[in-house]
This record gives structure tokens, C-alpha cells and sequence, in this order.
């Protein structure tokens, strides 16, 4: 099958390769084989290629978290599905048994993983994902949403609504709004009731925020973005910061909170480690909370949501499989507003 893959860790792109070679996945019992219509980009790609400690893969590697398909087989012991079926899934995978998982705490799992990430992903024609990971998809919505929402939206969902608790009438910055999770944020910061301010890195990606339902945006070249927040809020801060940029932004987010507010982060694209002041934390009770994707129950409330038109992934452009490298680039260069589409297979192939 045609799938994109590497065969050893390195920085550069050039170690990137589509190839048509590679066997199609054996199923077990409680899997299902979908045929990948399209894919998604997401910042985890550069962190797998490039490898850390501890990342022991199998090569060569397939990369991908995102996808929407047809199933085009099933295990002996799945009943709820069929060949046939248009289906999306939780990128997220779980072993069941351990303790987190028995509690609903999947992305806590003690061998906890991603499609992608430690093993074979979604760049390829065809995938294998557990049977319970799967969430029909509505004839009314179209492929690009579907492949576009899982892995972003799970991970804003659970970010502010299950480990941030923002509540109606509540107040959140949103660090950065072009990327996938941030421009999620924004729609689900604004559908719980909350005040949505964010930073921007120029005028286009400032205007799709605010189409997107944040109220005041700044300019994060600008650096009196922080005073201008403080004014606005009355001199008071915000109850929430989304902040998965890291070591660049940090500092000034703890700033940003109002005393007893909440910092949240799912990441740190600059780098993890900060200079961040630790008297600013303790002296105003700042809470920092760390969350990484998401639960099956959570991922079926959000994608509910989607399904229902009330939150919208926001899709930047698509490129065939062929052009992964150009479209990977593009995602590195935060020349986005929102996420990168892979098609996989036109349609001339689907459930062949």
C-alpha cells in the first residue's frame, strides 16, 4: 500500500518518503481496517520524525493521527461495526486494564500511545484502529471536517472543559490562534460562555480568530500586548490562559492571570523549559495544569458537536499525499490558519 514513512530519526525532511510498497495492516480481534479517504497534519509529525529519548520505533515508520476512511474489514469479535462504514476515530490509544484505564482515564494509560506516534499511523491507504476508538461519521458532514477535528478538538475539549473547569462568565487568553488546537480553543472557550481574548502573529490570522468567536485580539509582536490585556480586563487578568507555545510565552502568561487563575497547556512548541517566575505563581495561587489528549467519553461529546454544526474545524488547505513534505513545511513555517489536509485516495478508490 502507498503510505508516507521514514527510516531513522532525523531533523531534516529529506529523510520523509511515499512509497507504495508497504504491507497492509493484519487486524486482531477487536480491530477494525479502515481505507484512508484523508488525513491531517499535526505538530506531533516533526516531534516523531525527529525523534527523543526513549522513542524505540519499528522502521520504517508511518506517520499520522487524523483520518476519515471506510471500513473494509473487521475482527472476529467486533459486532457494532461494518464493512461499509464511514468512520473517523480517537487518535488516542489505551491497554484497558491498567488503573487510569479502569477509572475512564484513557489518556492517562499506563502504555498509553498515538496513532502516529509510537505506532503505524494514518498517512497510508489503509489502517488499523481499535474497534472502540471509532465514532461513525453523519452523511451531512464532509470528509475535511471529519479528518480534520479528532486529535485537536479531544485535546481542546479536555484541555479547558474537563481539566481547566471553565465555567460561563469566565475569562481565557488563547496563546496563538492559527494552529489547530488554539483555533479549537477559541470556539470552545466561546461555546462554554467565556470572554475570549488571544494573540495573533499578524492581520489575517487575527481576523479568522475573531471570526471564530474571540473577542479582542493582539498582536504577539507587539510587545505591549500584556499591558493592553491588563487594561482591558479592568486591571484584574484572566481566569484562564491556553498557552502550548512554552518557553517564549510563559513568563508573560503567568502575568496574564488573575489571582487564583489557571494555566493549561498541552504542549511547548518553543521548547520546554522556562524562566517563568516562581514567586509570580505561589504569590497569586496560579494553578498550572497539564493535559494531553483525552478520554473516549470526551472525544464523543466534542465530535457530538461538530456533528451538530456547533463547533467547526478550521481547514487551511489540502495537498495530495504526494506533496506531504510541502505541506508538512507549510505547518512548520506557522503559515497556517488552521489544519493541513492529506488526501489519501480519491474517491475513484474508495472500499475498493
Amino acid at each position: 500500500m502507498k503510505a508516507i514513512i521514514f527510516r531513522r530519526h532525523s531533523p531534516s525532511l529529506d529523510v520523509l518518503e511515499v512509497v507504495d510498497d508497504m504491507p497492509v495492516p493484519a487486524i486482531g480481534p477487536d480491530d477494525v481496517l479502515v481505507q484512508v479517504r484523508m488525513a491531517a497534519l499535526n505538530r506531533l509529525d516533526d516531534f516523531v520524525r525527529r525523534g527523543w529519548k526513549g522513542l524505540n520505533l519499528e522502521m520504517p515508520h508511518i506517520l499520522g493521527s487524523d483520518m476519515v476512511g471506510t471500513i473494509v474489514q473487521v475482527g472476529k469479535d467486533v459486532t457494532d461495526w461494518k464493512v461499509g462504514q464511514r468512520v473517523t476515530a480517537n487518535p488516542g490509544v489505551w491497554c484497558g486494564k491498567c488503573e487510569f484505564c479502569q477509572r475512564g482515564e484513557h489518556s492517562l494509560c499506563l502504555s498509553f500511545h498515538i496513532l502516529g506516534e509510537h505506532v503505524h499511523g494514518t498517512y497510508a491507504e489503509f489502517v488499523k484502529v481499535p474497534a472502540r476508538n471509532l465514532i461513525a461519521v453523519p452523511d451531512h458532514v464532509p470528509d475535511e471536517v471529519a479528518a480534520a477535528a479528532p486529535l485537536v478538538f479531544l485535546t481542546a475539549w479536555r484541555m479547558l472543559i474537563t481539566r481547566a473547569k471553565l465555567r460561563a462568565g469566565e475569562s481565557v487568553l488563547v496563546v496563538g490562534s492559527g494552529g489547530g488546537v488554539n483555533s479549537a480553543a477559541i470556539q470552545i472557550a466561546k461555546f462554554a460562555g467565556a470572554t475570549v481574548y488571544a494573540l495573533a502573529g499578524n492581520q489575517a490570522k487575527a481576523e479568522k480568530a475573531l471570526s471564530l468567536g474571540a473577542d479582542i485580539v493582539y498582536n504577539y509582536h507587539d510587545a505591549s500586548w500584556s499591558k493592553q490585556l491588563y487594561t482591558a480586563t479592568g486591571r484584574r487578568g484572566v481566569d484562564v490562559v491556553v498557552d502550548n507555545v512554552g518557553e517564549a510565552t510563559f513568563p508573560l502568561s503567568l502575568r496574564a492571570l488573575v489571582k487564583g487563575g489557571r494555566l493549561v497547556t498541552v504542549g511547548a512548541t518553543t521548547g520546554p523549559k522556562s524562566n517563568a517566575n516562581i514567586g509570580v505563581i505561589f504569590s497569586k495561587q496560579i494553578s498550572i495544569i497539564g493535559s494531553t489528549m483525552g478520554n473516549q467519553n470526551e472525544f464523543i461529546q466534542v465530535m457530538s458537536l461538530i456533528w451538530a454544526g456547533k463547533l467547526h474545524p478550521l481547514i487551511d488547505r489540502t495537498y495530495p499525499i504526494e506533496a506531504y513534505r510541502e505541506a508538512l513545511q507549510r505547518m512548520l513555517n506557522d503559515a497556517q490558519i488552521g489544519k493541513i489536509l492529506l488526501q489519501v485516495a480519491p474517491s475513484s478508490e474508495w472500499a475498493k
